[in-house]
């Protein structure tokens, strides 16, 4: 009488098995996207910067650009220093600008999104008062 329980038993192990596995697929990580792939509302939130040189991180925050769908506007900070920006990403090509008055541009920041990093680094230059260019990583 056992061999008849067992078999069952088996069964519904079996299935009770195949369950966890396909409820499990649920909750797998979305694939990482390519560079190009990344959007816009992908940069919302808090980053930190750090430019080549310049010593302490800054810290990027970046939201929806309230008048230009699909661009980003927020504020770059280094303790009392606050700048404006406004920035746009494009087929994993990132650029930012970013103005010590309000009205002028002070440094155009021209970079990419790092392949594998799924959207999560940004690389590249910041170019300047005179053309002084600087390295920049943006990372969470």
């Amino acid at each position: 009488m056992s061999a008849p329980h067992s078999g069952f038993r088996m069964v519904c192990l079996g299935t009770l098995v195949a369950l966890l596995a396909l409820s499990g697929c649920t909750t797998l990580p979305p694939a990482c996207p390519a560079p190009a792939d990344v959007k816009p509302e992908q940069l919302h939130g808090v980053w930190t910067v750090q430019l080549d040189g310049s010593g302490p991180p800054w810290t990027l925050q970046l939201g929806p650009h309230p008048e230009h769908q699909g661009s980003l506007r927020g504020e770059l900070t280094q303790g009392t220093l606050r700048y404006p920006v406004v920035a746009d990403l494009e087929g994993g090509e990132f650029t930012l600008e970013e103005s010590h008055d309000g009205a002028r541009i002070a440094a155009t920041w021209l970079g990419t999104v790092l392949a594998g990093s799924c959207g999560r680094v940004l690389q590249g230059q910041r170019i300047g008062p005179q053309e002084r260019r600087q390295a920049f990583l943006i990372r969470p």
